[in-house]
């Protein structure tokens, strides 16, 4: 197959092979499993992504507006998570318009593919599957490698087939139009509060934002205390109203402008933007710390809801994304080794 080729029907005699085949229905029964949590089911699909073909990462980019967002994201691929990239500048874009399997044998040769973002990744070839929901193409799933020459068509069919996996779960998870989709796609299924995704869509953005003329943004990371003591003297439903409270304790004390996510199974993340200046860091964690230190009543038992913050500003701290999040989380772990041997001492006393 030459650089920058096509796949066409013609070329779909090669099947997948038989253990693919089987991983497919096995990722069809993890899918159910899920229910209606889209964002769980696509970043599976990118998990397993990696194990049916030889990349090194994977990413599912829903259009939005002119451009497609990195929604879920896997290995290599990871750091991107929330990135955006036109569509009319990449294959993910062509894609998506002429909606059919697309492999590029070398981002260095290939004139469809956005060579600036492919050397940013890391990425040399790659293999771009279209996401149909009920009958449009709302994105596409892409395999990626660091080597040239990776993917051929018998990988492509292998993710075509998780493709449809996917589509059918973007399909009876949002019923009730596009709309839905972009929600689900975005938002974490239990809280209803902004996904990882999304989470690090706006503060990338909201980090780009900044500059000399432009206000502070600052990112607190909350990690919620005694979950998993909860779930396991209590059972899960009661883990899943204590997260539900305890994301509606941050939504509490944060302003219109600024974001609160569930990012992980117990941690959650606020962006403050605009944000004052770095000083105001300390009075910002104080006044949600305040408020993360109450307790549920679940089914006549009451529930301790609390939670460890640590915090970083852009720039002051850091201009750059990835070791503002890293800054935030030594904080936070900080913060929680403080609290616990303050909650022994006073044990002991």
């Amino acid at each position: 197959m030459r650089s920058g080729s096509r796949l066409d029907s013609a070329a779909g005699d090669a099947m997948p092979e038989h253990d693919k085949l089987l991983k497919i229905i096995a990722i069809h029964s993890e899918v159910a499993q899920l229910g209606l949590d889209l964002g769980g089911v696509m970043a599976l699909a990118v998990r397993r992504t990696l194990e049916l073909v030889d990349a090194e990462g994977a990413v599912i980019e829903l259009a939005e507006g002119e451009d497609l967002v990195y929604r879920a994201v896997s290995g290599a691929m990871e750091a991107q998570l929330g990135a955006r990239v036109k569509r009319n500048m990449s294959l993910s874009g062509t894609c998506l318009t002429e909606a059919r399997s697309l492999v590029c044998e070398d981002t260095e040769t290939d004139p469809r593919v956005d060579l600036a973002a492919c050397r940013r990744v890391g990425v040399r070839s790659m293999v771009v599957i279209p996401l149909i929901h009920a009958g449009e193409t709302v994105g596409v799933l892409k395999a990626g490698s660091a080597r040239p020459g990776v993917f051929n068509v018998q990988g492509a069919e292998t993710l075509e087939l998780l493709s449809k996996v996917v589509g059918a779960a973007m399909y009876w998870a949002t019923r009730y139009g596009k709309d839905d989709l972009f929600h689900r796609a975005t938002h974490d299924h239990l809280t209803g509060l902004a996904n990882r995704s999304l989470f690090m869509d706006r503060l990338r953005h909201a980090v780009v934002q900044t500059g000399r003329l432009a206000p502070a943004v600052a990112v607190l990371t909350v990690d919620m205390d005694g979950l998993k003591q909860i779930n396991d003297q209590h059972g899960h439903a009661a883990g899943d109203a204590a997260l539900v409270a305890f994301g509606e304790l941050l939504c509490g004390v944060a302003r219109e402008t600024d974001t609160v996510a569930r990012i992980g199974g117990d941690e959650f993340a606020v962006i403050l933007s605009p944000f004052p200046m770095a000083a105001g860091l300390p009075l910002a964690i104080e006044r949600y710390q305040a408020q993360l230190d109450g307790t549920l009543d679940f089914r006549g038992t009451k529930l301790p809801l609390r939670g460890s913050i640590g915090g970083a500003v852009c720039p002051h701290d850091s201009p750059d994304l990835g070791r503002l999040i890293e800054l935030a989380d030594q904080r936070m772990y900080e913060a929680k080794r403080h609290r616990k041997s303050a909650t022994e001492a006073a044990a002991l006393a």
